[in-house]
């Protein structure tokens, strides 16, 4: 069983006097970390309601890294919880609080307390681009096909 390829993330707790959780993969082939609350108070998300919610926590991620902030499918699928910026994306130069910007889709309110599981993060390898201005792109079989050109 071949194991994962790790980087080392440096991570900060912003509230000593109100100690959250790191992040943490909560099994061993996750390839996300559960992010969690760190609230003062609960938060109630109205249906259609859009809130950032904070981590306690900043990152350093390295140079050539990102992490990705995606929903968890359990508060997706039980109560419509989502991301408005999913995936979201936490460069390797920001430093601030990592915060998530939670959007209740479902059809009810959603009470969110102090430590819960909100988000996951997958830290993924990017890559700069180097752009090269050309008259003719090279010809594919696909060509200009978009949205749904393959049927549906």
């Amino acid at each position: 069983m071949g194991s994962m390829e790790q980087v080392k993330i440096h991570i900060r707790r912003l509230k000593k006097n109100h100690p959250i959780s790191l992040p943490q993969y909560m099994t061993e082939g996750s390839s996300g970390m559960d992010l969690f609350a760190s609230l003062e108070e609960e938060v109630t998300l109205l249906p259609g309601e859009r809130r950032l919610i904070p981590t306690g926590i900043s990152v350093a991620i390295p140079k050539g890294f990102e992490g990705q902030v995606r929903p968890r499918s359990g508060l997706a699928i039980q109560k419509g919880i989502g991301l408005v910026n999913g995936p979201g994306t936490i460069d390797s130069d920001y430093r601030g609080e990592v915060g998530i910007l939670l959007i209740n889709f479902g059809k009810e309110p959603f009470t969110l307390r102090n430590g819960e599981r909100i988000a996951q993060m997958v830290i993924s390898r990017v890559f700069r681009s180097i752009l090269v201005e050309v008259d003719e792109l090279p010809p594919t079989q696909r060509q200009g096909g978009g949205f749904g050109h393959t049927g549906v």
